[in-house]
C-alpha cells in the first residue's frame, strides 16, 4: 500500500494556522500598561508589597522592586514597570 498523498498533506496548513492563533492569544493576553491610573497603580503597589515583591525605603522616598533591583520614585511608574516585567517574564516562560 502507498504512503500518503503529498498532495493531500495539510500538516503545514495546520502548524501556519495554530502560530496565527497562538499569536493572537498571545496579543489578547498582553499587558497593558498605558492605562495605570493612580489608584490602581496604588493598589497594585500595596499588594506587592504585602507579597515581599516590593519594599518601601522611607528615608530615600523610593520603592524597590526586588526580583529586577530596580529602584521607583512613584507608584505609577513602578506598576507599569511590574506589569511589563511579568509580562516579560511570562513570555519567557511560554517560549521554553
Amino acid at each position: 500500500m502507498a504512503g500518503p498523498d503529498p498532495h493531500d498533506d495539510t500538516s503545514a496548513d495546520y502548524e501556519l494556522f495554530e502560530k496565527a492563533l497562538l499569536a493572537q492569544d498571545r496579543d489578547a493576553a498582553s499587558v497593558a500598561t498605558a492605562d495605570v491610573d493612580d489608584a490602581t497603580a496604588r493598589s497594585l503597589v500595596d499588594d506587592l508589597i504585602d507579597a515581599d515583591v516590593v519594599t518601601p525605603v522611607p528615608e530615600d522616598r523610593v520603592l524597590v522592586h526586588e526580583p529586577s533591583g530596580t529602584s521607583f520614585d512613584s507608584a505609577r511608574q513602578l506598576a507599569v514597570f511590574h506589569r511589563g516585567w511579568t509580562a516579560g517574564r511570562d513570555a519567557d516562560v511560554e517560549g521554553e
